[in-house]
């Protein structure tokens, strides 16, 4: 979605992963070698999918008795028993249901936080704007390309995550580098440079962002003044001026928590103080030379303030799919005003 936020700017001319043991723990367990403990808890999975966590009671040979605390105590033939695995971190037991993280809870709706990508646990996304891959290139570097579906804009993604071992506060910085790509010619280009701390684990955290942002559009025209037609059309080829640059800090809150065992209610927001340069061109004719007069002004201190926000909720019935759909929208005050909705519905895929 970088190329989204791309776009975003243009419109309005300023326009991870270690493996953490503290969560999601889940220990592949074969019950016909090691047998099962008492007071120890365990995902027992059928043939058919349906889950069952619980205490195994007993085992007479034919049937696995477990006690859940959903239902009580179930009798399973062994049979239609497919895996048993021991589950380690309670925290991973949601509203009696066992819930993995999966590679998707580095991710928010556009912002990422600072836990990295996991080793082995790269993911795709397909949104309404394009597609992304995001993969763990080292324990704590991330990179990942993002693209509008027609392949340009397009960006590069990185993001390094200090992650602290048996800490719930962790700092990543991270870079997004854009270009317009073949729509301008690859004139256009911009950037964004940030810094996370997330507060909270994989399952319920809550991260504060802040960077910089910038973007130059890679379109000219002459330098301020007043031409006729022919003097406009040498002063173009000869002294051409970018407009549209634009540059200002941008903030982010953002944050995920579960509202149900396979659903996460997801919130993201950013909000950025922008300077460009407005540019604004008039063109008359003049009777008298029988040539158009073209008046070029530049206002070099406009200023705009653009508020993204973007709640929404992410759907993960396992840990290598989910679909997140997002109510968001984008308004700017100051110099540009205006607002505009932004649907944002996306598929995320582990690979």
């Amino acid at each position: 979605m970088a190329a989204m936020l791309f776009l975003c700017l243009c419109v309005l001319i300023v326009s991870a992963q270690e493996d953490d043991k503290r969560t999601d723990k889940k220990n592949t367990y074969s019950y016909s070698e090691h047998g099962f403990e008492e007071g120890k808890t365990y995902l027992i999975t059928r043939h058919d999918g349906v889950e069952y966590i619980g205490e195994i009671k007993s085992d007479d040979g034919r049937d696995l008795a477990i006690y859940t605390k959903k239902i009580g105590l179930v009798y399973i033939p062994k049979y239609e028993i497919k895996s048993i695995h021991e589950i380690v971190d309670e925290e991973s037991i949601v509203f009696d249901e066992y819930r993995t993280t999966g590679p998707f809870t580095t991710r928010y709706s556009f912002t990422t936080n600072a836990l990295p990508i996991k080793k082995s646990e790269n993911y795709g996304m397909l949104n309404l704007y394009g597609p992304e891959a995001h993969l763990a290139v080292t324990d704590h570097l991330n990179v990942g390309i993002m693209a509008t579906w027609i392949a340009s804009p397009v960006a590069l993604a990185t993001k390094y995550s200090f992650l602290a071992k048996e800490s719930k506060v962790n700092i990543s910085v991270g870079t997004l580098l854009g270009t317009s790509g073949y729509l301008n010619n690859f004139k256009g280009y911009g950037g964004l440079h940030w810094l996370n701390i997330t507060f909270g684990s994989r399952k319920k955290n809550l991260t504060f962002s802040g960077g910089y942002a910038y973007l130059q559009t890679g379109n000219t025209e002459p330098a301020e003044g007043v031409y006729n037609e022919n003097e406009y059309d040498a002063a173009a080829d000869k002294n051409p001026q970018p407009v549209n640059t634009s540059h200002g800090p941008i903030f982010s809150v953002a944050g995920i928590f579960k509202i149900g065992a396979k659903s996460s209610f997801v919130f993201d927001s950013m909000i950025g103080y922008f300077s460009f340069e407005n540019v604004s061109t008039e063109t008359e004719f003049d009777e008298t030379s029988s040539n158009y007069i073209s008046t070029i002004t530049r206002d070099k201190n406009a200023h705009t303030t653009a508020l993204f926000l973007m709640p929404g909720v992410r759907f993960q019935n396992t840990d290598r799919k989910a679909f997140q759909i997002c109510v968001a929208g984008v308004s700017s005050f100051g110099d540009i005003k205006g607002s505009f909705p932004v649907p944002m519905i996306s598929w995320f895929y582990k690979f």
